[in-house]
């Protein structure tokens, strides 16, 4: 369970505060896979950092008893003037892992960045990044993975691996899923969570969610 409790998120201007959520009450249950829905500004990427714990509300809280994976999306916050292979050590790391040979196999193997992977991460291309990013995350076993419109990056190959990567995760941890795509939605989720006007409304149904975003 990922409950939101009175979350309030707003960014100083010179005007006052704008706020992107305003006393946001929404609960995300542990057995559903979810889409964040919303047209662009409505707080889509910025939802997901607070899950990811990437960034804090102003007001209120999130409370959850999940192992939350970091956003994968094409901004991964690895360290940039580091290697492919010293940021899949220190991820390794934080998580108590001291034998990380398995995990940073896993990772040049699954991202495709051949020789790029003794490279710092600065210099990848987005699309690169994305490929790492994504990898990495899929080396960890976590109870909800938090995906950022990475799904269309790479070659159809690369897509096809991510995807029944990801049905395999399902098996034992659910994800939200942030994706403009319909068909990627409809593919790896059963509910969803509408974003608009400051606010957010749960749906048990993606149909009716998807129907409600394409008129907002």
């Amino acid at each position: 369970m990922i409950r939101f409790e009175n979350v309030s998120k707003y960014f100083p201007t010179r005007f006052g505060p704008k706020y992107v959520f305003k006393n946001l009450n929404v609960e995300i249950p542990s057995d559903r896979d979810v889409a964040i829905l919303g047209v662009n500004g409505a707080g889509k990427s910025t939802l997901v950092r607070l899950l990811g714990g990437t960034d804090f509300p102003s007001l209120g809280r999130i409370v959850t008893d999940r192992f939350i994976s970091w956003p994968l999306g094409l901004g991964a916050g690895f360290q940039a003037s580091m290697s492919g292979r010293e940021n899949v050590r220190f991820v390794c790391r934080i998580h108590g892992i001291r034998n990380t040979r398995d995990y940073e196999d896993f990772v040049l193997e699954f991202s495709e960045i051949g020789r790029s992977f003794e490279l710092p991460v600065g210099s990848y291309s987005s699309g690169m990044r994305a490929k790492f990013g994504f990898a990495v995350s899929m080396a960890f076993d976590f109870d909800t993975y938090l995906i950022d419109e990475i799904m269309a990056v790479g070659d159809q190959a690369f897509k096809k691996k991510c995807s029944a990567t990801l049905t395999e995760k399902r098996e034992t941890a659910n994800i939200v899923l942030v994706s403009h795509d319909e068909k990627i939605v409809r593919e790896h989720c059963n509910a969803a969570i509408l974003l608009a006007y400051g606010g957010a409304e749960y749906y048990e149904s993606v149909d009716r969610a998807l129907f409600r975003y394409r008129n907002l």
